[in-house]
């Protein structure tokens, strides 16, 4: 997982790039957006062209692979960096999965995740060991791959995979 030290923007002053001049600084991307916007000020104010006011987003680091647009809002990225900060690489993957949409993201989190397994069978295993009594001279007869393919299939179920072994659950409703 990223610590939250390294989770920064790197934001360029346009007047000076536009002159041929690299002029820019790395900013803490996980702190309040008004200490963000403080920070490009501060910045834009040391600028080598006079009366800098344009910026961009030229480079970024720590947010697990989640995409930032080069005029992506403060806000946006504040609240990005935070919940990256917060689920790591799982956070990046659900805003990802949920076209960039952070709320429904973080809805997913709380109220429909499962948890993490090895793979999407050993949570149908699961979820049937947890819901009923299966006798054991059955069990070994359940194909829980089987299971687990169905849900998917059906709707009923995502994952998201962030490592070898490490799928996540959802449920999809």
């Amino acid at each position: 997982m990223t610590s939250q030290a390294e989770i920064r923007i790197y934001v360029a002053c346009l007047a000076a790039y536009n002159n041929g001049i690299l002029h820019g600084a790395w900013i803490d991307a996980y702190q309040d957006a008004d200490a963000i916007r403080d920070a490009i000020a501060g910045m834009l104010k040391a600028s080598p062209e006079p009366d800098a006011e344009e910026w961009a987003i030229h480079d970024y680091g720590g947010f697990e692979g989640l995409r930032l647009s080069e005029y992506e809002g403060i806000d946006e990225v504040a609240d990005k960096a935070a919940f990256v900060a917060e689920h790591g690489s799982l956070g990046a993957e659900m805003v990802s999965y949920y076209g960039g949409d952070l709320e429904e993201a973080r809805e997913a989190l709380e109220e429909r995740y499962c948890g993490e397994y090895r793979s999407a069978a050993d949570y149908a295993e699961d979820l049937t060991e947890q819901t009923g009594d299966v006798p054991e001279h059955l069990s070994y007869y359940i194909d829980y791959e089987r299971m687990a393919r169905d849900m998917e299939l059906s709707g009923d179920i995502f994952t998201i995979e962030t490592g070898f072994e490490e799928v996540h659950v959802f449920w999809s409703c």
